[in-house]
C-alpha cells in the first residue's frame, strides 16, 4: 500500500476519545478506539476540520518551522493572498512584505501574481471543450475529497497548477536569472493558511513541488506583528491587483476567472452536497466550480490567526484599493500552468483487493448495517453504523461495539438468567420446588 505524507497529526496524551472528530471528519478518516483517536492514512485529506473542533487540542498540523531558511543560501517567502488580510486596516500590504525581509527573507514573491495568472489560464481552459461543470484543482483538501470520495469526478478537475506552485516556479526562476544561483540554492516558503497545502508541498499530487517548505501563517504573522511594532520597516511596493488578492476569500476565484456561468462552494460539507449533486448529473449549466474546504476560503484556514469574519471585510476593502490592473507581466504558454501529471483516484474505499471476497464482505455489510439501530451516534468509535458494519466485516470491530446491541444482548442474558434461576437442576424433584416457593416441610 502507498505510504501517504499527512500534516494533520494526532497528539495522544491529549486526546480524550471524546469522538467529536470522527463525527465531522468528511472521509470518515478517524476510529475511536480503546479511548483515543485513530487516523486511517489513506482516507485522510488533511482537511483541518478535527483540528477545528477537537475541544482538547490533541489534533494538530505539522508545518516547517524558520529554522528550515538555513539550509538555503537565497530565501524566498511566498506570502498566501489570504496573508494580507490578517492585518488591520492600518497596516499596508507594502509594510507586511517589507516585514518579510527583516525576519529571515532575502526576496518575495507574491502568490496573488500568480493567482492572476493562473486567473487568466483557467479562462484560456474553459474556452475550449471541457466537461461541465469543470472544478477548481486550487484547493488541496478538495482535491484530495475527489481523490476520496469522488473518483469519477476527477475528469472535471481544471488541470493547472495552484497559485502556490506557479509563484514557486516563478520565484526560483527569477532569483536563478537574476542572481545566477543554482536552483538548490534557492529555498522557496509558502506562508500556509491550512495544512492541506503542506502536504501538498510534501506529497505532491503529480510530479514534484517547486516549493520547498510551508510555514504556518500564524507563526510568520506574530514575528511580523513585532517586527512592525519596532523601529519603521522598509516598504515594498505590491505587484499584485484585487484581483490575485481576491483569491484568498470565498468567491474570489471566481471574480478573476470572469468566464462562463460561475459557482462558488466553501467548507468542506457544504463542497460534498455540491459534488454528490454533480455527481447524480446536476449542474451541467455551470461551468466553472470554485470549492474551498475552508469555511469563507482561504481566509477560514485552520492555521490564520484572525477571526475569518473580520478579515473577510479587510479583504474586500483591499480588492477594491488596489483594483483590476495588475504591474506583473505573465508567461502567456498554457502549457505552462499545466498540472505535471493527471490526478488518479485513491483505492481506499475497497472492502477487500480481491473482487470475489470486496462482494461477500459487501453483502455481509449490507446485512450488518440493517441490523444496527442507525441512530449514527458514533459511541461504538465509528463515524456511522454503516462505517461500523464495514469495520467489522473487515476485522477492525465486533458487533458489540454498538451499545445498543449490547445492552439488548445483556437484556436477553439478564432475563434468561432470572428464568434459569427458577428452573429445578435434574437431580433435583418437588422438595427443591417447595423450597423456591417458601413451602418447604416440617418432616
Amino acid at each position: 500500500m502507498q505510504k501517504y505524507f499527512h500534516s494533520v497529526k494526532l497528539d495522544e496524551q491529549k486526546c480524550k476519545g471524546c469522538t467529536n472528530c470522527i463525527k465531522h471528519c468528511p472521509t470518515e478518516a478517524i476510529r475511536v478506539r480503546e479511548g483515543k483517536a485513530r487516523i486511517i492514512e489513506e482516507r485522510c485529506i488533511d482537511c483541518g476540520e478535527c483540528i477545528r473542533v477537537c475541544p482538547n487540542q490533541a489534533k494538530l498540523a505539522l508545518t516547517d518551522g524558520l529554522e528550515k531558511l538555513q539550509g538555503y543560501d537565497y530565501k524566498i517567502a511566498l506570502p498566501a493572498p489570504s496573508f494580507y488580510g490578517q492585518f488591520k486596516p492600518e497596516v499596508s500590504p507594502s509594510s507586511v512584505l517589507g516585514a518579510l525581509l527583516e525576519i529571515g527573507f532575502d526576496d518575495i514573491f507574491e502568490v496573488p501574481v500568480a493567482a492572476e495568472a493562473v486567473s487568466r489560464a483557467i479562462s484560456a481552459h474553459l474556452q475550449q471543450e471541457h466537461p461541465r461543470p469543470s472544478i477548481s484543482s486550487a484547493c488541496p483538501a478538495v482535491v484530495r475529497l475527489m481523490q476520496v470520495r469522488f473518483p469519477a469526478l476527477l475528469e472535471h478537475l481544471v488541470p493547472m497548477e495552484s497559485p502556490m506552485e506557479i509563484a514557486g516556479r516563478l520565484a526560483r526562476e527569477r532569483a536563478v536569472r537574476e542572481k545566477g544561483l543554482p536552483p538548490e540554492k534557492i529555498g522557496v516558503f509558502f506562508i500556509t493558511p491550512c495544512p492541506a497545502k503542506v502536504t501538498a508541498v510534501k506529497q505532491p499530487f503529480g510530479g514534484s513541488s517547486s516549493v520547498d517548505g510551508a510555514i504556518s501563517m500564524t507563526e510568520i504573522y506574530g514575528r511580523v506583528l513585532r517586527r512592525l511594532e519596532g523601529r519603521p520597516v522598509r516598504t515594498i511596493d505590491p505587484q499584485s491587483s484585487g484581483l490575485g488578492i481576491g483569491w484568498g476569500s470565498a468567491g474570489g476565484e471566481n471574480e478573476a476567472v470572469k468566464t462562463g456561468s460561475l459557482l462558488a462552494v466553501d467548507g468542506i460539507h457544504s463542497v460534498i452536497g455540491v459534488l454528490e449533486e454533480i455527481e447524480r448529473g446536476g449542474l451541467d449549466d455551470i461551468d466553472y466550480l470554485e470549492a474551498q474546504a475552508c469555511t469563507g476560503g482561504c481566509i477560514g484556514g485552520p492555521l490564520v490567526p484572525q477571526n475569518p469574519f473580520v478579515v473577510r471585510v479587510r479583504m474586500r476593502n483591499l480588492v477594491k484599493k488596489h483594483g483590476s490592473r495588475s504591474k506583473a507581466e505573465f508567461p502567456g504558454n498554457l502549457d505552462f500552468y499545466r498540472l505535471q501529471a493527471p490526478i488518479r483516484p485513491r483505492p481506499v474505499l475497497k472492502l477487500a483487493d480481491d473482487v470475489e471476497l470486496a462482494l461477500t464482505r459487501l453483502e455481509e455489510a449490507e446485512k450488518i448495517a440493517a441490523e444496527l439501530p442507525g441512530l449514527d451516534c458514533g459511541s461504538c468509535g465509528s463515524p456511522s453504523c454503516r462505517a461500523l458494519a464495514e469495520d467489522i466485516v473487515q476485522g477492525y470491530a465486533q458487533r458489540s461495539y454498538c451499545i445498543f446491541e449490547l445492552r439488548q444482548r445483556l437484556q436477553i442474558l439478564a432475563a434468561e438468567m432470572v428464568e434459569l434461576s427458577h428452573k429445578p437442576p435434574p437431580a433435583m424433584g418437588r422438595e427443591w420446588k417447595q423450597s423456591r416457593e417458601g413451602g418447604g416441610h416440617n418432616g
